[in-house]
This record gives C-alpha cells, sequence and structure tokens, in this order.
C-alpha cells in the first residue's frame, strides 16, 4: 500500500510539472486559467482553517486577499514614491521592496487583521458570525475605494498600477526565460511560484490538522461547549484560526498583486468572499483535497464556460447576453452538484461510525 501511495505520488507530480507545457500548446490563456485557479486553492485552503476546521462561517474573507494585494501594491510602485515627498527623497530610485519581504509583512499584517476581526466576534455564531464578518469585508472594500483623499493612499477607484513584477534572487518571473533551448513565458513562470506555494499551503494544512491545535479547532467545531468543559481555550483557538486562516489570504493577495500588476477595490467584492465560501463548501468542507477539487472546478469553470455560452448565445440570435448565460451555467451546475452530493464532491470521512466487525473464518 505505501509502495502505491509513492507511486501516485511521483506520477502526480510529473503531471504537474507537465501540465503548464500541455496546456501552452493550446495557448497561453489556457495556462492563465490554471494560475488562477492555484491562486482560488490557496485561498481555499486558507478559508478551509476557519470554516472547515474551527467551524466559523466568514464571508468577510476576501479582506485578508485585498490587505495582502494592496501591501504589495504601495511597496512594488511608484504610487507611495509619487504621492509622498518624504519617501521619494529616501527612495530615490523608488520603491522596489523584494518579495521575500513582502511575503512575510503581508502575511503578518493580514494575521493581524484577522486577530481583529476576530476579538469582537468570540460571542457569536452562526448566521450572526456571517453578518458580521460579511460588514468587515465591506468596509475594508470600502476604505480602500475612498482612502484618496484627502491623502491619496489606495488611489481610490482608480487602483494601483503599474505594480513591479515579482522577483525573487534575481529571478524575474515576469520575464521570459529560456531553457534548455525551449521559451518559457511569464505565465509558466508564475504557474511554478503559485504550484510551490499551494504544495507548501497543503503540507501546512495536513500538519494543522493532525495537530493539538487542529484537534482542539475541531473539537469546537462540533460542540464549543463540550469543547470548553474539556479545558479547551476555545478564545485563544478561535483567534488562532482567524490569524492563520487570513495569513494564506494575505499571501495569496500578494501573488495577485504581482500577478495582475493592477489592482482596484472592485477585485475584492462579496461576490468573491461567496465564491470562495462555494469551494469549500463544494469540494467538502474541513477535507484538503475536497477543498482542492471544489477550488479549481469553480476558479476553471467560469472561464471554460465562456467558449460554451458563446455558441450558445449565437443559437439564439443573440438575445442572451453571453456573461449572463454563464453565470446561469454555473449557478445550475452548482445547484446539481449539491443535489447530488450535499456533503460535497470529496467529503471528508465521517467520524463517530463503528468500524464494521470482522467477519471470522
Amino acid at each position: 500500500m505505501k509502495d502505491k501511495k509513492i507511486v501516485v505520488f511521483l506520477l502526480a507530480a510529473v503531471g504537474l510539472l507537465i501540465l503548464p507545457f500541455i496546456a501552452q500548446l493550446f495557448g497561453n490563456a489556457w495556462v492563465r486559467i490554471i494560475d488562477i485557479a492555484l491562486l482560488y486553492v490557496l485561498l481555499a485552503l486558507g478559508l478551509n482553517i476557519v470554516v472547515g476546521y474551527a467551524g466559523l462561517l466568514d464571508l468577510g474573507y476576501v479582506a485578508f486577499y485585498a490587505v495582502g494585494a494592496y501591501m504589495f501594491g504601495l511597496l512594488a510602485s511608484s504610487h507611495l514614491w509619487e504621492q509622498f515627498p518624504a519617501i521619494a527623497a529616501t527612495f530615490p530610485e523608488g520603491l522596489h521592496t523584494p518579495l521575500w519581504i513582502v511575503i512575510p509583512v503581508a502575511a503578518l499584517l493580514a494575521g493581524l487583521a484577522g486577530v481583529l476581526l476576530g476579538a469582537p466576534t468570540l460571542r457569536l455564531r452562526g448566521d450572526y458570525l456571517a453578518i458580521v464578518t460579511l460588514g468587515f469585508g465591506e468596509i475594508i472594500r470600502v476604505f480602500l475605494n475612498n482612502l484618496d483623499h484627502p491623502v491619496n493612499i489606495t488611489n481610490g477607484p482608480k487602483g494601483i498600477g503599474p505594480i513591479d513584477s515579482m522577483h525573487l534572487f534575481g529571478f524575474d518571473f515576469g520575464k521570459r526565460h529560456e531553457l534548455f533551448g525551449y521559451d518559457i513565458p511569464p505565465v509558466v513562470n508564475y504557474y511554478f511560484l503559485f504550484l510551490f506555494l499551494v504544495v507548501l499551503s497543503v503540507l501546512i494544512c495536513y500538519r494543522l490538522e493532525r495537530s493539538r491545535i487542529g484537534r482542539a479547532w475541531m473539537a469546537i467545531r462540533e460542540d464549543e461547549i463540550a469543547a470548553k468543559a474539556m479545558g479547551i481555550n476555545t478564545r485563544n483557538m478561535k483567534l488562532l484560526a482567524f490569524g492563520m486562516g487570513a495569513t494564506f489570504g494575505g499571501v495569496a493577495g500578494v501573488m495577485f498583486a504581482g500577478y495582475q500588476s493592477f489592482i482596484t477595490p472592485e477585485a475584492f467584492s462579496l461576490q468573491e468572499s461567496i465564491m470562495i465560501v462555494a469551494m469549500v463548501v463544494l469540494g467538502g468542507i474541513g477535507h484538503i483535497p475536497g477543498v482542492i477539487v471544489g477550488a479549481l472546478l469553480l476558479a476553471a469553470l467560469p472561464e471554460v464556460l465562456r467558449y460554451v455560452a458563446g455558441p450558445l448565445q449565437a443559437m439564439t440570435d443573440g438575445r442572451l447576453d453571453a456573461s449572463i448565460l454563464r453565470q446561469l451555467l454555473i449557478a445550475t451546475a452548482m445547484i446539481v452538484i449539491m443535489l447530488l452530493r450535499p456533503r460535497g464532491l470529496w467529503p471528508s470521512p465521517e467520524h463517530g461510525k463503528a468500524a464494521p466487525t470482522p467477519v471470522a473464518k
């Protein structure tokens, strides 16, 4: 059995390494779809800590995504350099903060934001917690949209750009490179960066799930009163879940800003938060493989359906808008999946059931 698992892991690793080159044969647009899907996997894994492990319904998770994106946008663009003479005098060549500095800072800042969100919501559960976190996400978006007056910090609805491409130890992910005579475009460079972060995040989530902290989160999810009676500090565990999940969102935001080279507050709307929650629920709450499948499906499906909505629009002589038709197809697919698989596409094994009694021979 162990040898079979090793073979499966090796085959999966080879498949992931050659995937972007196969997709590139059909155009860079398909590689870009995979890149965005990996970013959503990173977001879904972070939200799974809060929703799946600790059982805290968070509808404002996109706020941490925005914190990371704007952190990188401000530190890797000319915006602050142009708006504040003191910064221009201190950094005459502009702010071009290295990626290895921005990622820990963004993770720390997003984690702090997660703790600040969790602190006033410790006594809330269920729908009330969802409403408060939803409001927090909208407050962050409104702040980003209006912090251009009287001091222009976020440039308001105009957004921030251009943002530097990501550099790591002299390697520029935003430029073409040549390897063994093969031309590697930026979308492939970013694919391997995002894949590395996803694999690292999976390992972290896997270790957390099986640690004392993970078991404490799951105890709170199942019955908070019983968990408290067993001596678990539910307050600290909840704050840790909010903070830990938020760090994933902050790192994903950094990747998004560097990948897009431009950010606006509209990229962090309530719809994004709901979509990330849907990824966790659709895949299987609390189950890492299920969350990954749900994120990949919901991230890639809208882009793939562009190629379906166009012909359907032509068949109706343009009476149906392609974008509306695409959303209709996505919603229909989600309803069908949840009706057929109410616990998700790949749910976690059910606990508490007695193991089957071995048959005596």
